[in-house]
C-alpha cells in the first residue's frame, strides 16, 4: 500500500522529494495545492513531470471515509469517520459565530479509562496515523464548504476528541506541524490546543518537541482520590508531577494553560472543592474551563443544576482565575465533551 500524503510534514517531504534528486520546490506546491487550496485531484500545475511521475506512483491521497453524519439544532456536526482497516472514529464541528472550531480524534478507543468519559469504556484498539488526523481536518471541511458554505471557516482546532493525544505523540506533533505550516492550512499556533488527561511521557516530551501550541489539561479535581476516580492514571501520574511539566512549559502573547475542571453533581462541584482549586491555581498564567458533566449511556454520574455551577464559578471568581463555564453543545446526538463512542 501506497504511503499517504498527508502523513508528511512539509521537512518530511521534502527529505523525501530531496532523496530522490526532484525539484525543491515541489513539496511547498504539493502543500499549497492540497491544503491551502483544499484540491483532492493531482497537482499538475508548476510540478516538474518527474515530480509528478513520483507523487503518482508512490504516493496514496486516500482520506477517511464519511461513514455517518449527524447534526443537532444547535448546528454541531458529528461524523463517524471509516479508516482504511475498517475501525471508526468520530469528529466533531463546533459552531461559533459562523465559524467553526474542530474536535479531533488521536486514538480508536483510549487506554486511560477516565470514568466520566464514553470513550474510556471502550478500550484502546490502536493509535491514529498523522494522516488520519489530518484527514478528519479536511473531509470535515469539506463537507462543510458543500453542505454550510456561507459560513465553513474552520478557525479552532482542538485535540479533544477520542483518545489521549500524548499517548500518540508523535503522529500528533507531525499533524500540527502539518495544520501550522505557511504553505499549508497556516493557522496560528494560539488557534491549537492539545488536551491531556495527564500523560507523563508526553508532557516530559513537550517542550523540547512539540510546536508552541495550547495544552489543556483535564484538571476535574485538586483532591487524590477524587482524581484517581475520574483518572486513574492519576495514582501512576500524580498531580503535583503533572503541574511541573505543564508549568514549565512556555507560555507567552496568546499563549495558556486551559484547566478543564468537569463539575460532577454530589461528588466535586461543593464550595469547598471550589476553594481548594483557587488556592492551588491562583496565580498561573492560565484559566479555568468549568463543564457541566455530560451524561451518556451507562454514566453513574449526573450533571449539576446550573446554579451550582454558577456558585463553584463565583468561588474561583475570588481567586482571581478567568473562569469560563463551557456551554453545552451537540448533547442531544452524544457529541459534547465526554460522550463520544464508536462502539454502541
Amino acid at each position: 500500500m501506497k504511503p499517504s500524503f498527508y502523513q508528511y510534514n512539509l521537512a518530511e517531504l521534502q527529505a523525501l522529494f530531496a532523496a530522490q534528486d526532484l525539484p525543491p520546490s515541489g513539496p511547498g506546491l504539493l502543500f499549497n495545492w492540497h491544503y491551502k487550496k483544499r484540491k483532492t485531484e493531482p497537482c499538475l500545475i508548476d510540478l516538474a513531470k518527474k515530480s509528478i511521475e513520483f507523487v503518482a506512483a508512490n504516493m496514496s491521497f486516500d482520506l477517511p471515509e464519511v461513514h455517518t453524519v449527524k447534526e443537532s439544532d444547535d448546528k454541531t456536526v458529528k461524523f463517524l469517520f471509516k479508516l482504511r482497516d475498517g475501525q471508526k472514529v468520530e469528529t466533531v464541528l463546533i459552531p461559533f459565530n459562523n465559524k467553526y472550531t474542530i474536535c479531533l480524534s488521536s486514538q480508536v478507543g483510549c487506554a486511560m479509562k477516565c470514568s466520566f468519559c464514553f470513550t474510556g469504556t471502550q478500550g484502546l484498539s490502536r493509535h491514529l496515523g498523522a494522516d488520519e488526523i489530518v484527514g478528519q481536518f479536511t473531509e470535515a471541511q469539506k463537507w462543510l464548504t458543500q453542505n454550510r458554505p456561507e459560513d465553513d471557516r474552520i478557525l479552532n482546532i482542538v485535540f479533544m476528541g477520542q483518545g489521549e493525544p500524548l499517548h500518540n505523540f508523535d503522529a500528533v506533533k507531525t499533524a500540527c506541524e502539518i495544520f501550522l505550516s505557511q504553505h499549508g492550512l497556516s493557522l496560528a499556533s494560539h488557534k491549537i490546543t492539545i488536551s491531556t488527561a495527564g500523560y507523563l511521557p508526553g508532557l516530559e516530551r513537550w517542550k523540547a518537541e512539540m510546536p508552541d501550541v495550547n495544552i489543556a489539561l483535564s484538571f476535574h479535581s485538586p483532591i487524590e482520590e477524587k482524581r484517581n476516580k475520574l483518572i486513574p492514571i492519576n495514582k501512576r501520574y500524580p498531580l503535583a508531577e503533572v503541574l511541573k511539566f505543564v508549568d514549565a512549559i512556555p507560555h507567552g502573547k496568546n499563549r495558556f494553560v486551559t484547566y478543564e475542571y468537569l463539575l460532577i453533581k454530589d461528588f466535586n462541584d461543593s464550595l469547598e472543592d471550589a476553594h481548594i482549586t483557587g488556592k492551588l491555581l491562583e496565580g498561573k498564567n492560565a484559566y479555568i474551563n468549568l463543564i457541566p458533566f455530560n451524561p451518556f449511556p451507562g454514566s453513574e454520574f449526573k450533571r449539576p443544576e446550573m446554579s451550582e455551577v454558577e456558585k463553584f464559578k463565583t468561588v474561583l471568581d475570588t481567586y482571581k482565575i478567568p473562569t469560563l463555564v463551557r456551554k453545552t453543545k451537540g448533547d442531544e446526538i452524544l457529541a459534547a465533551c465526554g460522550q463520544l463512542n464508536t462502539k454502541i
